[in-house]
């Protein structure tokens, strides 16, 4: 529906707020192209500028990429996300890993205390979801697969802080998975999550903890060594 037309400041206000929901929600997943500024002016029933100004501060606080010649792309699901990709995408692949390691850990004994029949399902579903994605070939599906997997053991620890900040840094962790598995699978990279389920489903906090602990050390331990220059 058309939004109301109050002042202008308040009104790119609510359009900042409807796109930003477009893409914390997941309507717009990261890396997708949102709809085209006459698109958007259709959609909301506001005038081009005022969309225009919306798409800027977005795009301002890291959640859009505006691409001359191309459109306009989501970076980041939240203004932290964004800022939590820009500050470390450069950052030391080993601590990358051990932060990943740090969180997974904590957060998979805690889903091992916690998890609902809801969750298992979900988990069941999603470790499925990714083993398709590996046998398919495709990289970057299983990339996807791997994350989604990931942040729904972390969600399975119904702590939301933990999560939120984990989800916050998804791009960040999905850049060091994308750079660790390479652009081919190959059976060095391949890492089987079904024991970490099954202890989750056990209620077996201490192994799901350990579990979670050994994966991001498994795919390629030579970036490690001349990250560290050892």
């Amino acid at each position: 529906m058309p939004l109301s037309h109050p002042r202008r400041s308040a009104l790119s206000e609510q359009v900042i707020a409807v796109l930003r929901q477009q893409i914390s929600s997941g309507e717009w997943p990261v890396g997708s192209r949102i709809p085209t500024e006459p698109e958007l002016v259709e959609q909301l029933g506001v005038a081009r500028n005022t969309v225009r100004e919306a798409v800027r501060a977005l795009a301002h606080n890291g959640l859009l990429d505006i691409r001359q010649g191309s459109g306009t792309y989501v970076a980041a699901t939240s203004e932290l996300a964004g800022v939590m990709h820009r500050r470390f995408a450069g950052a030391d692949p080993r601590h990358i890993a051990e932060l990943r390691s740090t969180l997974e850990s904590a957060a998979a004994k805690l889903a091992a205390e916690r998890r609902t029949g809801r969750d298992l399902t979900q988990l069941d579903t999603l470790l499925a979801r990714r083993e398709e994605a590996w046998e398919s070939g495709d990289a970057e599906a299983f990339v996807a697969a791997d994350a989604t997997f990931h942040l729904a053991v972390v969600a399975a620890s119904h702590n939301d802080v933990m999560t939120a900040m984990y989800a916050d840094l998804g791009e960040v962790l999905r850049d060091w998975l994308r750079a660790d598995v390479g652009a081919e699978l190959t059976p060095r990279a391949h890492m089987d999550h079904t024991r970490l389920v099954d202890a989750i489903r056990a209620g077996d906090a201490e192994a799901a903890a350990a579990e979670a602990a050994s994966y991001p050390f498994l795919c390629r331990p030579d970036r490690f060594s001349a990250a560290s220059g050892g």
